[in-house]
């Protein structure tokens, strides 16, 4: 072979001299890239060896392209066509009640954010915070016209908010897709008003799902409670709130709700309400202007490595039931403390924060399973969920929890700690405040305050109840101390904590 190959590179010796060089160059280059290409192809001559190049790809493959009537273009132009009509601005005008009148002028002041219709009918959907308080509220739409909008229903625990107008042209509507069929990496087309001071409405910016079920995040004051956002790196700045984040199919995946960033403006994290979870809550908002969500009755928390190894289970996902409420649909269903739950109607459970928007998006009277593990063993319960409505107003009448009788304070959301609570969680009854949940990244937190500690004593002073904690927090202030706070462990033991702003 190598003779052959030799014989096949020589030329007549008068003409050796003068064309060896180049010639045997470019011969053995050809043959050479030859061989590499053949055992690169691992010596597959046949055709599915060769790299096919997708029909819907560039031709240098670095972005996807489509083909519409001849002409190649991103297919986000598209998705801008069908949506960006249906896509509004909207202005809210509020009562400026902390200021007064003669320092802020009129004595109002207006928020501006986004929305999109997402019914014929003029219903359009936002975000609670856009139009919170509001006594005024304008729609705009991409073709100039301005309505006065009315609100419909709102949901501060979620920051949903469903306003309505009454059109006099043709609208565009958005609809709804599925946020639980999306995927990390998926393209996500952002629709919004970014900045609407400088008029920059109806932005299209385009980035991916960053992440799913981001949750314990704080947003100030107007912190939703249920939390299982999508994270997106499509630029999402102030006015943005409320628009939709969008698949390439042109359908709502998400409503963008916040930004996480030191500067106030985007860095490439941002979140957006699930559309699922919008799904559950607008049915509701539009038919009682309230959200019903299901209740199972057990206090949760996070599962714990040394947990997830106790039940044999190989990575740390999932929630533990810390107690169960006496006569609760979790009960009947047996539900015990220490069982954890990894799977609640066919989703997997990640954290408790996920598992708590799970079971409120759930009508009463349906039967879901549940998935446990217990003493290692997997079983399933099967569970009809209650109505979380139903039990609050059975607590008002029993003097147990409801919504007016909480506080948050530095980062704990607390009631009244009474005799009923004490019962249904099988505990002592003693003198105090129970914490029903610790936010992330708090002074709380930070002190190692968790989910089930009763308050016994706040700066050396007793405490007994919900007035006593605005009283001493009103005395506290934000003062720039260690504030030490005596409290009984979830386990019973007593613990002295430090909490500082």
């Amino acid at each position: 072979m190598v003779e052959k190959l030799k014989n096949s590179l020589s030329f007549p010796p008068d003409k050796q001299r003068r064309r060896l060089p180049w010639a045997a160059l470019v011969s053995a280059a050809v043959i050479f890239t030859a061989l590499g290409m053949l055992i690169a192809a691992n010596f597959d001559l046949s055709p599915h060896s060769v790299a096919q190049v997708p029909t819907n790809m560039s031709q240098t493959g670095l972005f996807p392209v489509v083909d519409r009537d001849g002409v190649q273009e991103s297919p986000f132009v598209s998705v801008v066509d069908r949506a960006a009509d249906a896509v509004v601005n909207i202005s809210a005008k509020t009562k400026d009640t902390e200021r007064p009148w003669w320092v802020h002028g009129s004595g109002y002041s207006t928020s501006l954010g986004s929305g999109f219709f997402f019914r014929e009918d003029g219903y359009v959907i936002t975000n609670n915070h856009v139009i919170k308080d509001a006594v005024e509220m304008t729609v705009r739409t991409s073709s100039g016209y301005e309505y006065e909008a009315r609100l419909v229903g709102a949901d501060p625990q979620t920051d949903l908010a469903v306003i309505k107008v009454d059109p006099e042209e043709e609208i565009s509507v958005i609809p709804f897709g599925s946020s639980s069929d999306i995927k990390v990496g998926d393209w996500a087309i952002a629709i919004g008003n970014p900045f609407p001071q400088q008029g920059l409405d109806r932005s299209v910016t385009v980035g991916v799902v960053s992440a799913k079920g981001r949750s314990s995040l704080r947003f100030g004051q107007e912190t939703p409670f249920y939390q299982n956002y999508i994270q997106t790196d499509a630029a999402i700045n102030p006015g943005n709130s409320g628009g939709p984040l969008l698949n390439l199919r042109g359908e709502c995946i998400g409503v963008n709700a916040a930004i996480s960033s030191p500067t106030g403006s985007s860095v490439g994290i941002g979140f957006a309400i699930p559309i699922d979870l919008a799904r559950a809550i607008v049915p509701d908002l539009i038919a009682s202007g309230k959200a019903t969500r299901g209740w199972l009755g057990v206090w949760l928390s996070d599962l714990t490595e040394r947990q997830a190894k106790s039940q044999g289970l190989d990575a740390v996902r999932g929630v533990v039931i810390d107690s169960v409420f006496a006569g609760s649909p979790a009960e009947r269903a047996g539900f015990k403390r220490g069982d954890v739950v990894v799977n609640f109607d066919g989703q997997a459970v990640a954290n408790a924060s996920q598992f708590s928007v799970l079971v409120s998006t759930v009508r009463q009277g349906n039967v879901v399973p549940v998935e446990v593990f217990r003493d290692r063993d997997r079983m399933t319960l099967k569970t009809t969920v209650g109505d979380r409505d139903t039990f609050l107003a059975s607590a008002e009448t029993q003097n147990q929890y409801v919504e007016d009788q909480s506080e948050i304070w530095l980062g704990m959301e607390l009631i009244d700690y009474t005799p009923d609570i004490a019962r249904e969680i099988g505990a002592r009854h003693i003198e105090g405040v129970y914490v029903t949940h610790v936010f992330v990244g708090t002074p709380a937190e930070r002190a190692s305050i968790t989910t089930g500690s009763i308050l016994i004593k706040i700066d050396n002073k007793s405490v007994k109840s919900i007035r006593d904690i605005r009283e001493l927090a009103g005395q506290i202030g934000r003062s720039d101390r260690r504030i030490p706070v005596i409290v009984q462990e979830p386990d019973g033991s007593v613990a002295r904590k430090v909490l500082r702003y």
